[in-house]
């Protein structure tokens, strides 16, 4: 049985190793983070991420999962490596591979046997081989009689839906230039085969692209229907109607052509700076994907803009509360990295108003990470409590338990009448324009569906 190591347990390496642990390999979890290491040995998972805690339990109760602080023993150990840490972005867009360079020297010091070393975190292009070349010339400087395969084989997780993801992923890309690499991952990709997942094959430089790609073209589409909605509200236009009959177009799908406050997560943000600076380097302006990044700053801004502009008297919002439901970037996940809710929330407190916040998982990594915020974002414990009183009511993140929350309950406990629908959940609901002054993104007019038109 292949034996595997998986560095790094956020959210992708930890849903990672709880999935091949499923499928009956046995896997050992790494991270430098010992308190975190118990936490996850007693089977509690640091993260919010629907179905990961009955794996975790599931992989605990087999024995096929455990979980490890020391990098020795979890390399010496495994055949196989996944390399799942973080590689956030720097000031200047590229990626910090700090921690995936803290990883390969460990590799390099202590492999014992040969090994197949799988890059899965989202790296530029070109690391992949510099991983490799490192290795060759660790294992040269200490005579070893064995050689080390490298792999790209990024992930394309959706938070929220990861697990579902991971077990029946909609493909699976695999740049290497080893052909016992290439057998070692069909083996442990074996269920996915089965399955007939789509499989592709090919170079290091080309796998790691596709990730970035891939990532950057969903940008793009989520830019430019927010700039439509923009227009949209100045021409009388209804971009819920926009994007259905942009989506009856095959060739264009209606999958990401949601307007809204902009994107965030650990993965948009991130990867468009990170392509752009491989860009720069290489001499190639990516003007299509820088304008994406700058449209989604823009967008931000224009949803704080939107909201002041309804509220201020004299252009402050002193005085005046408002009421934020959801923190985390999306629903059915606690990630709140470049969220939008953070800089429009900013963009409310800069003028003068007070904010309130509920989020059902966000509030604990906000209260953790955003600390310039203590002691000013009142954090409720729940949404009756956040709208109480509050001037205006913003919906920020589309969690399925806001849709029906008692809003005649809500709208009377308010002392004003504002819902700011940054997710157009409520677009076609007329009970929320009978009992709120109702502003969504990309309409001033009621939004009907293809249907009822027709």
């Amino acid at each position: 049985m292949v034996k595997i190591g998986v560095m790094g347990t956020g959210y992708v390496g930890l849903v990672h190793g709880a999935v091949l642990a499923g499928h009956g390999f046995p896997v050992t979890c790494m991270d430098v983070d010992a308190g975190k290491i118990g936490r996850l040995s007693r089977g509690q998972s640091p993260i919010y991420e629907p179905g990961l805690d009955e794996l975790l339990a599931a992989g605990l109760r087999a024995g096929t999962l455990s979980f490890t602080a020391s990098a020795k023993d979890v390399i010496r150990g495994s055949d196989v490596l996944f390399i799942a840490v973080g590689t956030p972005a720097k000031e200047d867009g590229s990626a910090n591979l700090d921690h995936v360079q803290d990883v390969v020297q460990a590799i390099g010091r202590y492999a014992n046997g040969p090994k197949t070393v799988v890059c899965k975190s989202t790296m530029p292009v070109g690391t992949a081989r510099s991983i490799a070349r490192y290795l060759d010339g660790a294992l040269k400087a200490r005579n070893a009689p064995y050689r080390i395969d490298v792999a790209s084989n990024p992930e394309f997780l959706r938070q929220g839906k990861a697990v579902s993801d991971s077990l029946a992923p909609s493909r699976v890309v695999v740049g290497t230039e080893s052909e016992d690499a290439k057998r070692m991952l069909q083996t442990v990709y074996a269920a996915h085969l089965r399955q007939e997942v789509p499989f592709l094959f090919t170079n290091w430089e080309t796998a790691e692209m596709v990730k970035y790609a891939s990532n950057s073209f969903l940008a793009v589409k989520i830019s430019f229907v927010n700039e439509l909605a923009l227009l949209a509200e100045k021409v009388g236009a209804n971009i819920g109607d926009i994007a259905a009959g942009m989506g009856l177009d095959e060739r264009i799908s209606p999958h990401f052509l949601q307007a809204g406050p902009g994107y965030g997560g650990s993965c948009f943000p991130k990867d468009t700076q990170a392509l752009l600076d491989v860009g720069r380097r290489n001499g190639e302006e990516l003007f299509v994907v820088s304008a994406a990044a700058a449209a989604n700053e823009k967008q931000k801004r224009r949803m704080a803009d939107k909201i002041a502009e309804a509220l201020a008297f004299g252009g402050s919002l002193k005085g005046k509360t408002v009421a934020v439901l959801g923190l985390s970037f999306k629903p059915e996940t606690d990630d709140i990295r470049y969220a939008p809710s953070y800089d429009i929330i900013n963009g409310l407190l800069s003028r003068g108003a007070a904010v309130k916040a509920y989020c059902p998982q966000g509030m604990k990594q906000a209260k953790r990470q955003w600390t310039e915020w203590d002691g000013i974002v009142a954090y409720c414990e729940s949404e009756a409590e956040c709208a109480q009183h509050a001037d205006a009511l913003v919906l920020m993140t589309e969690w399925p338990q806001f849709r029906d929350l008692g809003w005649d309950r809500i709208a009377r406990s308010m002392r004003g009448g504002h819902f700011f629908d940054l997710r157009n959940q409520f677009a076609d609901d007329p009970r929320i324009r009978r009992l709120f002054r109702y502003y969504p993104v990309g309409s001033n007019e009621p939004a009907y569906t293809l249907e009822e038109a027709q």
